[in-house]
């Protein structure tokens, strides 16, 4: 099992960061390593001193595909959950600057939370293009989006990165986060919501 993640995925959340907007999508890797285990704290690594939460649309892959026609990649999926890309913005910049690749700053231990539920598409009732979700910290919002607000849709995504690597069966891929990004500290609790349903509660040590 893989995690594709996608970057600068929602136009606000590229710009708030001052990255350009991208033209095709682009994805990096997290290993399975890097999931939280169900119900446990996260804790903010010593090596870093600003980690950042985003909140993501997860779908999950339920059959092996390679090159996959966007007209066909519904057929891939039935399931939708929430996840958290943790990121150590402090180590990414300073790789960023240095032209280096960002796996420690994406790739780290506990940095890929993934809700414990899924929820069928059917049980929503919605178009995956159509779904609400927000994350909390202490109860109080701090980023709200819709996958309509997507630079490239979710089917777009599926046939692109399925160009380049074969996606399997329970493959993840967090969809990119909405603006509205910052730290988190010790003593935080993270709440998340997709379409009114609690996917996600986190604390942070």
């Amino acid at each position: 099992m893989k995690i594709i993640c996608i970057g600068r995925n929602y136009l606000d959340h590229a710009t708030e960061l001052g990255n350009p907007v991208p033209s095709e999508p682009m994805f990096f890797l997290k290993p399975d390593s890097s999931i939280l285990h169900k119900r446990h704290a996260f804790y903010i690594p010593d090596w870093t001193n600003e980690v950042h939460y985003e909140v993501e649309l997860v779908v999950k892959i339920l059959k092996l595909g390679k090159a996959i026609q966007t007209r066909y990649a519904s057929r891939y999926y039935a399931e939708v959950g929430l996840g958290i890309d943790f990121t150590a913005r402090d180590v990414q910049s300073k790789l960023k600057a240095a032209g280096h690749p960002w796996e420690k700053a994406k790739s780290f231990d506990g940095s890929a939370v993934v809700s414990e539920e899924f929820i069928s598409l059917d049980r929503l009732g919605k178009s995956i293009q159509n779904l609400q979700f927000d994350l909390s910290i202490n109860g109080t919002k701090v980023q709200v989006g819709s996958t309509s607000e997507m630079i490239f849709n979710v089917d777009d995504l599926i046939s692109y990165v399925s160009q380049f690597m074969t996606l399997k069966t329970g493959d993840l891929i967090f969809t990119g986060t909405p603006s509205g990004v910052g730290s988190v500290k010790s003593g935080d609790k993270i709440t998340g919501t997709l379409e009114g349903f609690q996917m996600l509660n986190v604390n942070v040590k």
